[in-house]
């Protein structure tokens, strides 16, 4: 099913992810963006709504993976590889555990950087995003 971009009516969504789990609000946040809660879904096409989420630096994770959850990155030299925890991840950039769990959940190559860019995170509750009128999502 093919469906023309401009007849494909496209919404935004606020969430509020302090004290919220956060692979849980990814799950969601990549299964809005990606529009599979639509019932024109098609996989090859960008039709999903666009998502705002607030106080994402206060997301929650369950047991003991601000210590024990690792994020790896390498800098493109012999021996560049670069660990960091879930803390020092927060404390630098508080936003970024979120995005790159969202990122994971989408598909991979040209789409899914174009749907990456439709999740608006912010670490505060101040969002420039306000004219949209987006609407209030409780997970």
């Amino acid at each position: 099913m093919f469906v023309k971009p401009a007849s494909v009516e496209r919404k935004w969504f606020v969430i509020d992810a302090e004290g919220k789990v956060l692979g849980r609000v990814a799950a969601k946040v990549a299964s809005i963006v990606r529009g599979k809660e639509k019932a024109i879904f098609a996989p090859h096409q960008e039709m999903g709504d666009y998502v705002v989420i607030i106080n994402a630096d206060k997301v929650a994770i369950t047991g003991r993976k601000a210590q024990q959850k690792m994020y790896y990155r390498h800098t493109g030299y012999v021996g560049g590889l670069k660990t960091s925890n879930f803390e020092k991840v927060v404390a630098r950039h508080p936003t970024q555990p979120l995005e790159m769990a969202i990122k994971g959940m989408l598909p991979k190559g040209p789409l899914g950087r174009k749907l990456a860019k439709n999740a608006k995170i912010y670490a505060g509750t101040a969002h420039p995003h306000a004219a949209q009128n987006p609407t209030a999502i409780d997970l």
